[in-house]
Formats: C-alpha cells, sequence, structure tokens
C-alpha cells in the first residue's frame, strides 16, 4: 500500500504544535468540557477520559483526580473507585464494541514506559481475535477507523448512567450534587 487516506490528520498537522506544559490530566479535572477533554465520566475521586492516542477503538483510561505518582500514594477510597469504574468501563465496552478481549495496564515510573509521569492511571484497551492487522505487522503502524467524537458519543450514555449514581456498584457511588463540568447537570 502507497498511500493511506486520513482527513481527519489534517487538523494535527496544521496546528501549532507547542508542547503544552503541565500535567494533561489535571488539566481534565480542571477542565470545564467534558467533550473537548474527552471526559466521559466524573466520580467522587477519579474519572473516565478517552486516550486521545489510541490502541484500539474504545481505548480508555480511568485517572485519580489527584496527582499521584504511585498506587502506595493514593487514599483506599479512590483505589476502590477506580476498580469499580474499571468494572463499569468493561461493561461500556463489552455493550459497545463486543470485543473478545481487555487488556488492563498501568506504567508506574518513565522506566516502565509511562507517558504520563507523575499521574497514575489505568488503561482500558478492547482487543479482538486477529486484531493486529497487516499495517503493524508490516510498517509499526495502527489502523483505528472509528474517530474520537463518534467513541465519544457511543460511550458517554453508558458511562453516565440513568441513575443518580451513574451505575456504579454500591459503596462507589459518586458524590451526590457534584456537578458534570460542561453539563451543567446534577448527578
Amino acid at each position: 500500500m502507497e498511500k493511506l487516506f486520513s482527513p481527519w490528520r489534517l487538523r494535527y498537522i496544521a496546528s501549532d504544535r507547542r508542547r503544552i506544559r503541565g500535567c494533561v490530566f489535571c488539566r481534565a479535572v480542571k477542565g470545564r468540557d467534558d467533550r473537548a477533554n474527552l471526559v466521559l465520566y466524573r466520580g467522587r475521586s477519579a474519572f473516565v477520559i478517552l486516550n486521545k492516542y489510541p490502541y484500539n477503538n474504545g481505548h480508555l483510561m480511568i485517572v485519580p483526580d489527584a496527582h499521584l505518582p504511585t498506587l502506595h500514594d493514593a487514599p483506599a477510597a479512590t483505589l476502590a473507585e477506580m476498580m469499580a469504574l474499571a468494572v463499569r468501563c468493561e461493561s461500556a465496552l463489552q455493550a459497545t464494541y463486543r470485543p473478545t478481549g481487555i487488556n488492563l495496564g498501568m506504567n508506574l515510573g518513565r522506566s516502565a514506559g509511562a507517558g504520563i509521569e507523575g499521574h497514575f492511571h489505568l488503561h482500558l484497551v478492547p482487543r479482538w481475535d486477529g486484531d493486529t492487522n497487516f499495517m503493524t505487522v508490516v510498517h509499526g503502524t495502527r489502523v483505528i477507523p472509528e474517530a474520537l467524537a463518534s467513541t465519544y458519543r457511543r460511550l458517554r450514555p453508558l458511562l453516565a448512567g440513568a441513575g443518580g449514581d451513574g451505575g456504579l456498584p454500591a459503596g462507589a457511588a459518586a458524590t451526590p450534587g457534584r456537578r458534570r463540568r460542561g453539563s451543567g447537570r446534577r448527578r
């Protein structure tokens, strides 16, 4: 294959790509526009965000609100909420993409491959039998057929849930009355 047509990449290529200082996750915590920040869900002490550079469609991350470098630094309630969110995300990914597997993983520290140092996060990557396609084998490139905006529209309703607790398991409910930034609605 000589050409791969990807017009959606033009905005990135043509943009002023100055390095933004600071933590991308801390900016998302403070941000008011969840859609622009790719935040799918906000809980009591953690949130769910799409990976801006996904390995596969539906690649998302669960991130503590606090800027914490290791699991050891996190309060037990934050860790429990993150695992409850992992269960919720697994269900949302199964309902939306029907993967045959899901990778969960963390890279703690630069030498472990952490792309965002100092703010740990849990990756969930949907997988399918035979999902390593020819682009990966031949050129070390991944083809992601779905735009992030489409992924956001598909997953947000499933993670937001209809109930006041966002559908989280018992004991991991979001703080009553905490506002979703950008939505103006109470949970």
